[in-house]
């Protein structure tokens, strides 16, 4: 019997090789498939609030799958899986968010006004990415330089070196980052400000929600129109915005029942719609 197919999008510079050790675990279960990296096809460049983003999500699902797939999405990827799913319920099974808090209310208008401003670096991770490293003399180097930071540090044993492989290519002075640093703060000055329009009525596709109780992304994003637009698929794990790194077997664990449960409800929706109407 194959298994249902899944559909990865990752965080924000993070190619999808990096989470090797979450899909081994997710694996056997689902028919895992994602694109290594987004943002970088020239033809999808980043734009305001993503939407060129999206265009090149719905091109990679109509290109790889003749039916309805299951959305996973970590952070950027999560966000990117939910405004497509919205554009495109067709496409979508059910869609799990991984520490992708929706930013609507006031919190959304701030951020607007913040863009028109030039304010954005202030108030988001741009303000690190633009002047983050990113050449080393050799991969070994490199992998020092991540292992001594506290957020990396934190990471399941292995996972780093999956970031390594999978996040450097050579550089005349040695290997930079794949995920280009200027990309990587673009997208971030770029955050959606117009989720709040999708939490008008039912989301077309179930849609479930988990992040980490440590999270200083979810902390300032807020948590109230998240848990209004997922009711009770909606779950907490131990541990940071990363915490699919740095627990692979407990994140993954945690997805594949928020997918089952969203498929469930899903199956129940469907049984009710066909019973017929009492008088």
């Amino acid at each position: 019997m194959s298994k249902p197919q899944l559909h990865f999008a990752h965080a924000n510079s993070y190619p999808a090789g990096t989470y090797r050790q979450f899909f081994e675990h997710l694996g056997r279960e689902f028919d895992i498939q994602a694109l290594d990296m987004h943002a970088h096809n020239p033809l999808y460049p980043v734009t305001d609030c993503w939407d060129a983003l999206v265009d090149e999500y719905i091109a990679e699902l109509t290109a790889r799958y003749r039916e309805p797939v299951i959305l996973l999405g970590h952070s950027l990827g999560g966000m990117l899986s939910l405004m497509v799913a919205y554009k495109r319920p067709d496409l979508v099974r059910c869609v799990v968010m991984l520490d992708s808090p929706v930013v609507a209310g006031w919190r959304a208008l701030f951020w607007r006004v913040m863009k028109m401003t030039k304010g954005a670096d202030k108030y988001s991770p741009a303000r690190f990415s633009a002047r983050r490293r990113f050449v080393w003399p050799d991969a070994e180097a490199a992998y020092q330089h991540f292992v001594s930071k506290d957020l990396f540090a934190a990471w399941a044993p292995g996972v780093l070196r999956d970031y390594m492989e999978h996040g450097l290519k050579p550089h005349p002075e040695g290997v930079q980052l794949r995920f280009t640093r200027e990309i990587e703060t673009a997208v971030y000055r770029s955050l959606p400000h117009h989720l709040g329009a999708m939490m008008r009525g039912r989301f077309p596709v179930p849609i479930g929600f988990i992040g980490g109780t440590d999270s200083w992304e979810t902390s300032q994003s807020g948590l109230d129109h998240t848990q209004a637009l997922v009711g009770e698929h909606f779950r907490l794990l131990p541990g940071g915005h990363l915490f699919p790194m740095e627990s692979p077997k407990l994140a993954a664990d945690a997805t594949s029942e928020m997918i089952k449960a969203l498929l469930a409800d899903q199956r129940r929706v469907r049984s009710q719609k066909r019973l017929p109407a009492h008088a």
